[in-house]
């Protein structure tokens, strides 16, 4: 596949993931108001579990450079988690004084988000064959 193909790819996937880390943010919002960074931290679980999910079943399908590599993991899941907003969220807590929920943010994403890609990839292997 082409490089303009492969960067079509990505491009679809992230205008994807981007649709969806807005509605899933606003879902959040709407449900646990603004207290706590609830949009970034269930963005970045569902896009880790999805990532463990993905690269399993592309590793077993043996597709060398599949353009599905591309849309889903840099595209979509590229656009759907998000580093930067979490540190913004970790900048805004500490200026707002909230040192617990500040530690909170970070220990969540960081085990939860561990957790989601370890379980996505554990649970889409296939179990080896005797």
């Amino acid at each position: 596949m082409g490089y303009l193909s492969t960067l079509s790819f990505v491009a679809a996937g992230g205008a994807i993931g981007a649709c969806l880390r807005f509605l899933i943010s606003e879902f959040s919002l709407a449900m646990f108001g603004r207290g706590f960074p609830y949009g970034t931290l269930t963005v970045n679980i569902i896009g880790s579990f999805c990532m463990g999910a993905m690269f399993i079943a592309l590793e077993q399908s043996q597709i060398p450079g599949s353009p599905w590599r591309a849309l889903i993991s840099v595209g979509m899941l590229g656009a759907l988690t998000t580093f930067s907003t979490f540190s913004m969220d970790n900048l805004a807590l500490l200026q707002q004084g909230a040192i617990v929920k500040l530690a909170l943010n970070i220990i969540l994403n960081v085990s939860l988000c561990f957790a989601a890609v370890a379980a996505g990839y554990y649970l889409f292997q296939k179990s080896p064959v005797s």
